[in-house]
């Protein structure tokens, strides 16, 4: 009788441990499952943030070069190796003492070098962005003379008359309003280059090429 005992509880035993083993086989296998879903989710969620990311690049990169093009249209007819009859260079029109703002005095290899050129644009446009920063600030979303004050218009406003005169344009709600030598006022550049994003480039008193 005692050895019928023995034999059954050790039966019992190893039935007991085959069913636990069994549990903490399903649960191992569940939690595995469990952490694969969790990997596969998060994997998921860093290449839809990566799109996004690349996306927003790529808008960026667009909406430089329609305003790269637009400006350097009205400027020069994008053309690089042009001078104009008051020695302003290039497709951006630059005059000598902006130039050499940058260190840059031969300008014959400017006129050459369209990678610089618009090196020097966009350095130029960080310069003005920090010297017009409070301004900005302030009238981005305002009218003036019936023309919406945006971020791009003020930049390129700033490229035709620099940015002490546009600074005088928005602080006099547009009484002030210059003119170039061809009769282009600060106004119109507003206008003409309004609502462009060009939030990314940061204001930098110290840009360089």
């Amino acid at each position: 009788l005692m050895k019928k005992q023995i034999i059954f509880t050790v039966t019992v035993s190893l039935l007991s441990f085959g069913v636990i083993d069994s549990a903490v086989t399903k649960d191992k296998s569940t939690n595995q499952t469990e952490l694969i879903d969790l990997q596969k989710e998060r994997e998921e969620e860093l290449c839809k943030i990566e799109e996004e990311k690349y996306l927003l690049e790529l808008h960026y990169e667009e909406e430089l070069q329609n305003f790269l093009d637009a400006l350097g249209f009205r400027e020069s007819g994008n053309r690089y190796h042009i001078t104009n009859k008051w020695g302003y260079m290039g497709k951006y029109q630059f005059g000598r003492y902006t130039l050499e703002r940058f260190n840059i005095y031969n300008t014959n290899s400017f006129l050459k070098d369209p990678e610089l050129q618009e090196k020097v644009f966009i350095a130029y446009c960080k310069v003005n962005k920090w010297i017009l920063r409070k301004d900005i600030k302030r009238s981005v979303g305002k009218t003036i003379n019936g023309i919406k004050i945006t971020e791009s218009g003020i930049l390129a406003a700033a490229h035709l008359s620099g940015a002490g005169n546009v600074k005088k344009y928005l602080r006099s709600s547009g009484s002030r309003n210059l003119s170039d030598a061809y009769g282009t006022s600060i106004a119109s550049y507003m206008e003409i280059f309004a609502g462009y994003d060009v939030s990314f480039i940061i204001g930098d008193r110290k840009a360089s090429v």
